[in-house]
């Protein structure tokens, strides 16, 4: 059996929420987001948590190549929803002192990856998304604070090409969703039609469940957990 989750954001249901009959987590209700679904991998525990560490903090960057298979997965099964249309994939841009700081963007190079390993051909659009101003981290603050702090950070250069599209936003990790529902908004008031979210990881918000149940996509628990802690080991012998 799968786990019950919430329809748009993909974090875990409570009893309560689930008598409510539509689906939605409390946070999806009171800041409905604008992505129409996110999907992540597994979750961000474990393995799965340190092969993100190994490259984000560690530049271990054959981890990207492992995390984009990953993301591959989770690509694939939005586009299902997506009918006809070929999405775009933009990953969500750094500022540039924290990528001339880390030297990288994780969530470009995971994108990059994944668009590899996806039998249909996908247009990666790694320049239209920017942040423009930084933000002070996350972690900490509430979800009210989260949406003031990322509030205007973003911004698009090519509106063009965004005109009728269907989005993939891509990122590593997915909190409450704040940062990839402010691209999300910023992208549809450039002319994106639907804006899907990807990611590797999600720190669940909503209460724990058995291990038995299954982790945000096809995967058991079990195995995500092992299959993410066996890339890791190989990883880190790169």
């Amino acid at each position: 059996m799968r786990e019950p989750q919430c329809v748009v954001c993909g974090d875990r249901l409570t009893s309560a929420q689930l008598l409510m009959g539509d689906g939605r987590c409390h946070n999806c209700r009171d800041f409905e987001p604008a992505f129409a679904r996110a999907l992540s991998f597994g979750e961000y525990e474990g393995g799965l948590r340190g092969l993100i560490h190994l490259l984000k903090y560690e530049a271990v960057l054959p981890v990207a190549s492992v995390l984009g298979g990953m993301m591959a997965s989770v690509i694939a099964e939005l586009l299902a929803g997506c009918g006809d249309s070929v999405p775009l994939v933009v990953p969500v841009p750094l500022h540039k002192s924290k990528r001339s700081d880390r030297g990288f963007n994780q969530a470009e190079l995971i994108a990059r990856a994944a668009v590899k390993r996806l039998p249909q051909r996908l247009e990666l659009a790694t320049g239209v998304l920017v942040r423009r101003r930084a933000t002070i981290s996350q972690v900490g603050l509430t979800r009210e604070q989260r949406i003031e702090n990322m509030r205007d950070a973003f911004q698009v250069r090519n509106h063009q090409v965004l005109g009728g599209r269907t989005v993939i936003v891509v990122d590593d990790v997915m909190t409450t969703g704040t940062t990839l529902s402010e691209c999300a908004r910023v992208l549809k008031e450039a002319g994106a039609e639907w804006v899907f979210a990807a990611t590797v990881a999600r720190a669940f918000q909503g209460g724990a469940l058995p291990e038995s149940v299954f982790h945000v996509g096809q995967q058991p628990a079990v195995h995500a957990e092992e299959e993410a802690s066996e890339a890791a080991a190989v990883a880190a012998s790169v």
